[in-house]
């Protein structure tokens, strides 16, 4: 049980690392297209609800979305690569579960409190 643990903390450390440096490369390949609009991270945000909703089709289709490997691609690669990719598969997770005022409430929280939020750090960290 524990070595599983294990196992899957370092399988998602993994993914993370890679997804994270994807993200950084990206960023600076993009450096010179941005002037004033985050292309860079609008690029990577769609990029990996794309990528996460590949896997996730794919590996639950193939009953191995718990895995190790699962949990490296999805949870690690695509969290490590974007938040936002695992916001969408959330949300869509519950709109197919018909928890319409669920859905409507995680986004609407999700983005208007969490700007209020980084406003918020920003201004007392100031």
């Amino acid at each position: 049980m524990l070595q599983d643990i294990i196992k899957n903390i370092l399988s998602v450390g993994a993914g993370s690392f890679i997804g994270g440096i994807g993200r950084y490369l990206i960023s600076l390949a993009m450096k010179g297209v941005s002037k004033g609009f985050p292309w860079a991270t609008l690029a990577v945000n769609l990029s990996g609800c794309l990528m996460i909703g590949l896997l996730w089709g794919f590996l639950s289709r193939n009953a191995s979305e718990g895995t190790s490997w699962g949990l490296f691609l999805t949870v690690g690669l695509c969290g490590g690569f974007t938040t936002f990719s695992t916001f969408s598969k959330e949300a869509l997770t519950m709109l197919q579960a018909g928890q319409t005022w669920g859905f409507v409430s995680y986004i609407t929280m999700s983005v208007l409190a969490g700007i209020a939020l980084a406003a918020l750090g920003y201004y007392i960290a100031r």
